[in-house]
């Protein structure tokens, strides 16, 4: 994993110690809130509905050990034991204390975590493929470039105030696991026609209240030139992005307005004029980059693992676990372990202390000493040796992390919602929740196989609605909760935004309808499909009616 130097430390530092004075301002009543807020949101510090929320950033995902037990630390001095992992990898935390604020941030400062620009119109923390480094299938390890971008980006005078806040997500692999098309920009490192490194550039996607899938603006950029050209796609919409509406500021709204064939264009026009040598990064810079990111440590394993075969053969739990969220790794003899964050009923997404804690163990003594966070809000240990994931697998089990559900029915993602959130409009906590239940039954959720049910309390969109296999999305009427359904959503390489499938249903019918969807595609589907392909096939009708069929 990448190491921040000398100055990344010191610039944490000082970031701190400059919060704490403006804390201490505000708490003295010095400032007012007014005041206080666009500061306290440079911080990652925003105010919800029962208390200050902090958002701590997680670079491409990636956690060292100390880091991980760092978040354990703070959730349990300063919050209420737990943290909630999101779908930009971010922790958040939900009952932070203003007086506290300033030791939380020198407490992450000190391993090298913190929480700026993971709010504001800048650019966000960046996400990349949580199988980096892992996986077989990619071409570069997209973690390099996703670091090349933070350092660029963190602190940069011309875009700290963009028109509205921006996100950008890298992957290197066929297989899409970072939803690069729903980010304002998403980058995927290919191999051109010469066999040359290169990345495909998508801009303006993005979800909430006019969703969009990012198009293509160019198929082969030369990687040397990354850095310049997004200064140009930031040049672009920073001159043109709608500042005076903050609903049509998203980039997704200009490249819609423009189309993207005269963004592209006016694109490359600024990228011409550009001094590409003074801002590209040299190749010294990025061969150090990259060396913090050489793998290390694997050793020549067989790659069929006797005690992981035998475990298989004499414990149900363990073979459903290795079925379900263990996955081959590109180094013989390892298997990259997911672990689930949604065990049957409780919320999707959060990790105690102890189960961080526990996590940072496993990872240090199995994992290479890393952790990824997914945007399914789960976790990763990335580097386990097929020998050891029994022992992994019993761990895990005590500290009740060891759900054997990743992309099935009951691995739904959800946002906070009206639980926590001042912006939502409904609950999607209790939702998830009595979904999970209804299908709770191992053996079950097995037979559905892959549907993934992805969950808003409101038109933001924090939990991918649109591109579930079945969204749901909260929504006020006359100060009741009511539900709408979406169907057909995806986030992956096949992505598409979900049909509405009718009027909004009371939260009491959201299970009961999910269940009615899910006996269409068991009795509609053909051999070898998901559920997303029985719906492709048989279209939104035959699902419609099975949901509508008495009222609600």
């Amino acid at each position: 994993m990448y190491r921040y130097d000398e100055i990344d430390r010191e610039m944490l530092a000082d970031r701190a110690a400059e919060f704490r004075a403006q804390c201490a301002r505000r708490l003295s009543g010095e400032m007012t809130e007014d005041q206080f807020k666009p500061l306290r949101l440079m911080n990652g510090l925003y105010l919800q509905l029962h208390a200050y929320m902090l958002r701590i950033a997680i670079p491409y995902g990636a956690l060292r050990s100390d880091q991980m037990r760092m978040l354990a630390h703070v959730a349990r001095t300063y919050d209420q034991g737990y943290g909630h992992f999101t779908t930009r990898t971010n922790l958040q935390l939900h009952w932070i204390k203003l007086r506290d604020a300033p030791d939380i941030l020198d407490d992450l400062a000190k391993v090298g975590l913190h929480a700026i620009q993971t709010s504001g119109n800048c650019i966000r923390n960046l996400t990349a493929d949580p199988h980096a480094g892992a996986t077989a299938e990619e071409v570069d390890d997209p973690r390099i470039w996703a670091e090349v971008i933070r350092q660029w980006s963190t602190f940069h005078p011309e875009f700290t105030y963009l028109p509205r806040k921006f996100k950008i997500a890298v992957t290197a692999s066929p297989k899409d696991r970072a939803a690069i098309r729903v980010y304002d920009i998403g980058l995927r490192l290919h191999r051109d026609d010469e066999n040359a490194l290169s990345f495909e550039v998508l801009v303006g996607g993005g979800l909430g209240r006019l969703p969009h899938l990012g198009p293509v603006i160019r198929q082969r950029l030369p990687v040397r030139h990354l850095l310049s050209y997004l200064q140009a796609v930031l040049r672009v919409y920073n001159r043109h992005g709608r500042r005076d509406n903050p609903n049509k500021a998203r980039i997704k709204i200009l490249v819609a307005a423009l189309g993207p064939e005269e963004f592209a264009r006016q694109v490359e026009e600024e990228w011409e004029l550009t001094d590409k040598a003074s801002v590209d990064l040299p190749s010294t810079e990025l061969a150090r980059i990259r060396a913090g990111f050489a793998p290390t440590g694997f050793e020549t394993l067989s790659p069929v693992s006797t005690a992981f075969e035998a475990a298989k053969t004499f414990d149900r739990a363990f073979a459903r676990f290795a079925r379900r969220n263990v996955l081959t790794h590109k180094v013989p003899g390892y298997a990259l372990v997911n672990v689930s964050l949604k065990a049957i009923g409780e919320t999707p997404g959060d990790c105690s202390a102890d189960q961080m804690d526990v996590i940072a163990d496993l990872a240090e003594r199995y994992s290479m000493n890393e952790v990824r966070v997914t945007y399914e809000q789960n976790l990763l240990l990335p580097h386990v040796k097929l020998d050891d994931v029994p022992a992994v697998h019993a761990a895990l089990s005590a500290a009740g992390l060891a759900t054997a559900n990743i992309n099935l029915i009951s691995d739904i993602i959800a946002c906070p919602g009206l639980d926590y959130c001042a912006l939502a409009n409904a609950r999607a906590i209790p939702i998830a929740q009595d979904i999970a239940r209804r299908f709770e039954d191992p053996a079950l959720a097995e037979t559905i196989g892959e549907l993934k049910i992805k969950i808003s309390g409101c038109i933001n969109a924090c939990g991918h609605h649109h591109v579930g296999h079945i969204g749901i999305l909260g929504v006020d009427k006359k100060g009741e909760e009511f539900y709408q359904l979406t169907l057909g959503g995806s986030a992956e390489d096949d992505a598409a935004l979900g049909q509405v499938l009718g009027p909004a249903v009371a939260a009491d019918k959201v299970a009961p309808s999910i269940d009615r969807l899910v006996e269409v595609y068991l009795r509609e589907r053909r051999q070898g499909e998901r559920f997303i392909d029985t719906f492709r096939r048989a279209g939104l009708p035959v699902f419609k009616e099975a949901v509508y069929a008495e009222a609600h």
